[in-house]
Formats: C-alpha cells, structure tokens, sequence
C-alpha cells in the first residue's frame, strides 16, 4: 500500500484519481508548517503540493520511503528538483493543465484592450452615459505579433485566426513550416515591433527575456499598439511601458503577471489609466484546476506503478551508480545546449547536430540528447522541457536533429558537441565532464575550459593584442562588477581570440554598449547557464 499526501487544496477530479487505485492511501492535510511535514513525511511515498509547501532538500533528507513529488500546476520553483535527483525522487508536474485557460484570458484582455470594456463598466456603475469617449478598435485585420509560440502561444494564434488576425511571431526554436501550418509567419524582433497592433508575450523569465519589451523596444513599435503580458513578470520594462503610453506610443497594456506577487499597490502600473491589470488570473478557471489536479495525479500513480511519467522534471528511473556515472554528462549536455542557444539568439534555427566523441560514445545516448534539447529549449520555451518530453516537443516545433557518435584523439577522453545552424551563420560548443563536473571546453572554435557556475558568463570576441583584457576589467571594475574567474582562447598569435569572463551581476545595456564600441572588439555576449 502507497500513502500519499497532499498538503494543499486538490480539485476533486484529482483526489478521485488516486482514490480510485486500490494499492493507494490518500491523506490530505493543509497547512502544515514545515517543521510538521518533516516530522511525519518518511511514512509517505508520495508528495502533491501546489505552489505554496516548500520541498527543500532538508525535507527531501527526511523523505526516506518517498518515491515522487508531484506538483499540482506547472512551475516547480518551490521544489529542490536537484536534491530529489540525488536521492532517486522522481519530480512530475502538470504543465499543459492551464494552456487553456492562459490563451483564452490572453484572448479577453486583448478584447478588453480593444473596447475599453473595465473603463466603460466603471464609468456606468458611476451613473454615466459615456458612449463618445470609449470608441474601440476591432481586432479583425489586426497584426497580432506573439513573442514565444510554445503551448500557449500556439493556442492564442489558433484563436486569433478565428478572429481573422494576422499573426507574426518570434520564435527561433520553430520552423518556417511548422508555423505556417498554423498559419503564422515568423519575423525577427524588429518586424514584430513594427508591424504589430496588438503584441501578446508567451516568453519565459530568463536572463535573455527579462525586460524583452524594454525602453528600446518601446521605441520600435507601431504607434498605438496594446500589449498583453499573462507569461511572467519581468518580461516587460513597466517604468518604460508608462512612459510609452503617456506619450501615445502604446494606446494600452494588459497585466496578469508581476515581478512580485501578491503586487505592491503603490507599483505604478496599477494605477495608470491605460493599463488593464489582473491578480495573476492565467490558469485561474475551473477546469484548469480540474486539469492540473487529473494530470498531477495521473502522473503521480503511474511512477509509484513503475511506469514512465511523460513530465518528469529530472531524471527518472536510474540507479545510484549509473547516476554516478551519466549525471555529469547530462549536466554538461544540458549546459551545452543553453549557452548555444543564447550565443545563437540571432537568426531563425534551421539545424541542429549533436556529437558524442570518445568513451561517451560507447553509453546510452539517448537520455544526452534529451538533456542537450532541454538546454537549447529552456532560456527560450514556457514549456517545462524534461529529459522524457524533449524529444516530442522538438518534434512539434519541428526541429531537425540530427546525431554521430565517433572516436576522439584529443587531449580529453570524451566530449558533447552542439552545432546549431540558423540564418545568421553557425555556432558550436563543446563539452565535458571532469572529476569537479561539467567543463566547457570549445565554443566556436576557440579551446577554452570554464566550468560553470553561479553568476553570468560574458563572452568577448576581439583581436589577440596586449591591453584587451585591460581595458575591459578596468571598465567593469569602474561599473563595480566583479570577476570572478577568466579564460582566454586563441587559435593564431595576433589573430582572433575569445576572452570567458565569469561575472557575479548582469551587464547593463548601456556597459555591454561600452565594450562593443571599443576598438577591435568583435562581439561581446552575455550568457547565464
């Protein structure tokens, strides 16, 4: 007999499916504080939590007959999924529950954006008759422009089509076809922000992301465009967004997520008149919870049967010694991915390649495939990418992958190579694993060895001569930005050269502005894997 405990509101439909399998106890207590889950959590072999109950890696120490950790919704920040890896805890979540509910309240803020609907309800609850100053826009013939075409955004083109919309999106990891399938065309960032009347964002937070419609952005776009943010906070630059709607750039905004929830009521976006706002109202119907309850569930019984769960968020199924032995590729392969993706950011994908070189090529690949889609998906995808469902979401994005494996004469026993091919030229990075991890090891041709850490990683192209180095430190030193390791690679004296710097804060636009300007330097990037 498996117990399991939920230790916050469950929709029914999800309680009926565990209390339908005979073999599973169900215990349901709320609002336990964590002193009291730790206390009783080693008689249970599965966990559902929502977003509220923290499961740390001291709770997870105490967990010793747990099997999964089920999290009812998509996120799992409130989760250590590392700490459940470690200790053979298998981490499932319910991302598609509210796809639904996301895009269709996406929909009803932009119709809301349209008709001034709030604004006319409060100014007839206040006993006018405003008919003239409430005239709308109708959406159809309307570019609608959506920043990230993963599940949502795919369900929000499928209903701007319905309301005869054009659809532009941005969307490096999508093909040309599979796009035009759905009857979208995809443009770069700029064509988007000129040719959109309504922008809607289906973009995670990441590091590349945050403020992805910035000052700059907002000084691109068609005049009288309204924008509409239910992804994440931090996508969207608010001090510039007030600033584009006072001066008429932006007829309107829509705001469903903030940087931080519940949101402060003195955050000036509240309050402007041409901002429509909602308490993080994404996923909140009914059947979206009904959803993710059935889902989370689901997933849940089908790992304490011993079968594969389709979202697993870590590694499932392995044992302690292969763990020992594959855990730092599929890291380093997962890195890999990440930092091609964010050195590729510009041009639409067309290609991917995936070496596996030396004694790696003689393992199980499968499961480093998984972890090199999962590393080029997530600084661009909503969706959680997981070693079990990457390769089908490749699929649905259309991504063309192609593998080799063969033997390596070099000076390491073993390497992962990613080879991206977009419009705008090829990049590669290549990886492996040592006896303190993951090693970056070759990025575009240049030999370097970083192993990744905490804080950003900034990559410099420039010209191989004295003071390079120099120059850049002294700058970042005037901005208080530290280093804290560097590397460099060069393939001729005097000739190009690539400098890895480890920084503990971000760059600013204007700083990374400063070091581009400079003399002989190529490209400078940032990154954070």
């Amino acid at each position: 007999m498996a117990r399991v405990l939920i230790t916050e509101p469950l929709s029914e439909d999800g309680l009926a499916v565990l209390r339908h399998e005979p073999d599973v106890e169900v215990d349901i207590r709320l609002g336990m504080k964590p002193g009291e889950l730790a206390d009783v959590i080693a008689n249970y072999e599965a966990l559902i939590v929502r977003s509220e109950t923290k499961v740390t890696a001291e709770l997870l120490d105490a967990a010793t007959s747990m099997q999964v950790v089920g999290r009812a919704g998509s996120g799992v920040d409130n989760i250590d999924a590392n700490a459940a890896t470690r200790r053979g805890i298998v981490v499932v979540n319910a991302p598609e529950g509210n796809t639904i509910a996301a895009a269709e309240h996406t929909i009803g803020l932009m119709l809301a954006l349209a008709r001034h609907i709030p604004e006319a309800h409060g100014s007839l609850r206040e006993g006018k008759w405003a008919r003239s100053s409430f005239m709308g826009v109708e959406l159809r013939g309307k570019t609608l422009g959506i920043v990230g075409l993963g599940r949502v955004g795919s369900e929000v083109a499928r209903r701007a089509r319905g309301l005869e919309m054009r659809i532009v999106a941005l969307e490096p990891f999508q093909t040309p076809e599979r796009a035009a399938a759905m009857g979208v065309q995809l443009v770069d960032k700029d064509e988007l922000l000129a040719e959109s009347d309504f922008i809607t964002l289906h973009a995670p937070l990441t590091a590349g992301s945050r403020n992805i419609i910035g000052a700059d952005e907002l000084k691109k776009v068609k005049r009288g465009v309204r924008i509409i943010n239910v992804a994440r906070g931090g996508l969207i630059d608010e001090a510039a967004l007030i600033e584009a709607l006072d001066d008429g750039r932006a007829a309107g905004a829509a705001i469903d997520v903030f940087e931080q929830e519940p949101a402060p009521p003195d955050l000036p976006v509240l309050k402007h008149p041409k901002v429509i706002v909602t308490p993080h109202l994404g996923a909140s119907t009914t059947e979206a919870q009904e959803r993710v309850a059935s889902d989370v569930a689901q997933q849940v019984l089908a790992v304490l049967r011993g079968e594969p769960a389709t979202y697993a968020v870590n590694l499932p199924y392995i044992n302690a010694e292969t763990y020992k032995v594959i855990a730092p590729y599929l890291q380093a392969a997962t890195q890999a991915g990440a930092l091609a993706t964010q050195l590729a950011s510009q041009g639409q994908l067309q290609s991917v390649e995936i070496e596996y070189l030396g004694e790696i090529a003689e393992l199980e690949t499968s499961p480093l495939r998984g972890a090199v889609i999962r590393g080029l998906l997530q600084p661009v995808s909503e969706e959680n990418v997981t070693l079990v469902n990457a390769s089908l979401i490749a699929e649905q994005r259309g991504m063309k992958i192609s593998e080799r494996s063969g033997s390596y004469d070099g000076i390491y026993k073993d390497l992962i190579r990613v080879n991206l091919a977009t419009s705008a030229g090829n990049t590669s990075v290549s990886v492996t694993a040592a006896h303190d991890g993951p090693h970056i090891v070759e990025i575009n041709d240049f030999w370097v060895d970083v192993s990744p850490g905490e804080g950003y990683l900034f990559l410099c192209e420039n010209k191989d001569s004295p003071g390079m180095i120099g120059r850049i430190g002294t700058l970042l030193g005037e901005r208080h930005i530290n280093i804290s390791f560097m590397r460099v690679g060069r393939q001729n004296v005097a000739d190009r050269a690539l400098m890895v710097l480890g920084l503990d804060d971000q760059l600013d636009a204007d700083t990374l502005s400063r070091i581009t300007s400079m003399p002989n330097i190529y490209s400078a990037r940032v990154a954070r894997i």
